[in-house]
């Protein structure tokens, strides 16, 4: 058996292109930094496309045990309320998994490391920094605080500040958004209030737009979160202050006392695509490759379907099925579904959510709602939303 390829990077998307690699025979071992698996409440939303890749890894179905299905989502207005909610049921002709899930990515990288140990082709070294790497035409040489691996091929999926990218020199293309965001969690049951939230919400407000979605949580009923703009004149003391964080969500639903604060986090916003995503014997996926803001929920579920891609081409070259040429369509592919759908999509949600001219917020509405109130424009619609034109489109490039 050949020596093993080296993923950096034990998140969601190091994992899966681990596994998906180790399911086709392929060894693989991943190195992380950390001394275990990383308990971290950033993504939290799977698109149908994504459960579909997962399944055949016997992902999905152990997800299903834990997370929290999601038939409906809306788009509201703070004022107006609901403007448009949006059925996936409408899509059931098209995928198995006619909803959106909500489980937390630090609940999904367990399952997926659980899989992988079940390969002995397959480990995981934590603990083990990268550091460097230099390559040849007969692979690549990772320099880590516990010495040097020599692997075939390098994964890179290290996160937006990819320490394997800019070793390479690659350009991180885009740009940083002004304002930051700030995540807050609360055991606090909108559901409840009378006002019929859906487990998915999006307010649109010139002023202070949101995106409201319930998780299950570990061992509790349910876990609610949001997550709102603040301004650049804002500090960070005052945005983490209880003070603001209270004000934040009483300005969702005002009630008396205060809102149960199970952990928050602030942070900046980029809008960035790698200039290639490979170079090389190296290879980049997920973060490492493109970055975007989280309305819509695409971030890891692009990163995701990056490397079932990324795996399905290289095990072929590994086997001698196919030559090196074929990871440079893998670059192109996944390149243009980020550029095209993924930035191009997430862009125009935040814009959509925060437009201050009241004639174009108007016209916004009304578009969406006749295309809500057309069967096959809503499904349109959704699928693009769920990022399955997104693949379909990248299989087209050549």
């Amino acid at each position: 058996m050949s020596q093993p390829i080296l993923v950096v990077g034990a998140g969601p998307v190091g994992l899966t292109v681990a596994l998906s690699l180790a399911r086709q025979g392929v060894p693989v071992q991943v190195i992380e930094a950390e001394p275990g698996l990383t308990v971290d409440q950033r993504a939290g939303s799977f698109h149908p496309p994504t459960l579909e890749m997962l399944e055949p890894l016997g992902v999905t179905a152990e997800m299903q045990k834990i997370g929290l299905k999601v038939p409906r989502w809306q788009l509201r207005d703070r004022e107006q309320g609901v403007i448009v909610e949006w059925d996936l049921g409408l899509i059931a002709d098209h995928t198995r998994y006619p909803h959106r899930f909500h489980l937390e990515q630090h609940r999904l990288t367990p399952i997926l490391f659980h899989k992988l140990h079940a390969y002995r082709h397959a480990s995981v070294r934590f603990s083990t920094q990268f550091v460097s790497a230099s390559q040849d035409a007969g692979g690549v040489t990772a320099h880590t605080n516990h010495g040097s691996i020599r692997a075939p091929w390098l994964i890179a999926c290290d996160g937006g500040r990819s320490l394997v990218r800019k070793g390479l020199g690659i350009d991180f293309e885009g740009f940083t958004w002004p304002e930051r965001f700030i995540k807050t969690a609360t055991t606090f049951d909108f559901a409840s209030t009378g006002k019929g939230f859906c487990t998915r919400n999006y307010f649109s407000d010139p002023d202070e737009w949101l995106n409201l979605f319930k998780v299950k949580g570990n061992g509790a009923p349910g876990i609610w979160r949001g997550i709102m703009p603040v301004p650049p004149g804002e500090t960070d003391e005052q945005a983490v202050s209880m003070e603001g964080i209270q004000r934040r969500l009483q300005g969702i639903f005002p009630k008396s006392g205060d809102y149960e604060i199970p952990y928050y986090a602030l942070y900046s916003v980029h809008q960035r695509v790698a200039a290639t995503f490979n170079k090389g014997r190296v290879l980049l996926a997920g973060d490492s490759a493109h970055v975007n803001n989280p309305i819509g929920g695409m971030g890891m579920n692009g990163g995701i379907h990056d490397g079932i891609n990324l795996a399905g081409k290289l095990a072929k070259v590994v086997h001698g099925e196919a030559g090196d040429e074929l990871l440079d369509l893998y670059s192109r592919q996944r390149r243009h579904a980020a550029v095209k759908y993924v930035q191009a999509q997430t862009i125009a949600n935040k814009r959509l959510m925060e437009e201050r001219d009241p004639a174009i917020r108007t016209k916004n509405f009304d578009e969406l709602r006749r295309t809500a109130e057309n069967p096959e424009t809503a499904k349109a619609y959704m699928r693009r939303a769920a990022l399955a034109d997104s693949l379909r489109d990248a299989a087209a490039v050549t």
